[in-house]
């Protein structure tokens, strides 16, 4: 019997890491090389959804700070037919607006893998 309690702890902890680290269907994750390549694009909005203080500490054009505690109420700001690109500090909180921003209809949207804790 604590066998199975100890497997089903184990496929538990397993399936939270799997749907918080793995991007979600239809998701990109991409390098800060790849954010970067598309600057030029007019067709792509770039989002920080970083705290306005982490923000401002450490910004990189063209990057729009809306945190993501505001992300569901700020969603309508962006363009649904362009590419949303993502950022946070680690990766983590954009892949979390991601989801939001797939959840309400965004077709294009990209997370930036390690976000601005490996940007070069």
């Amino acid at each position: 019997m604590g066998i199975i309690i100890q497997w089903a702890i184990i496929i538990g902890i397993a399936g939270f890491l799997l749907r918080r680290f793995i991007p979600a269907k239809g998701i990109m994750n991409i390098s800060t090389q790849e954010a970067k390549d598309k600057f030029t694009d007019k067709g792509v909005q770039f989002i920080d959804v970083r705290t306005p203080n982490e923000h401002t500490a450490n910004y990189r054009k063209p990057f729009k700070n809306i945190p993501l505690a505001n992300m569901k109420t700020r969603s309508s700001e962006l363009d649904k037919e362009k590419e949303v690109v993502v950022i946070c500090q680690s990766g983590m909180r954009s892949m979390q607006a991601a989801k939001l921003l797939k959840k309400q209809g965004f077709e294009k949207v990209a997370n930036v893998r390690g976000g601005m804790g490996s940007w070069v």
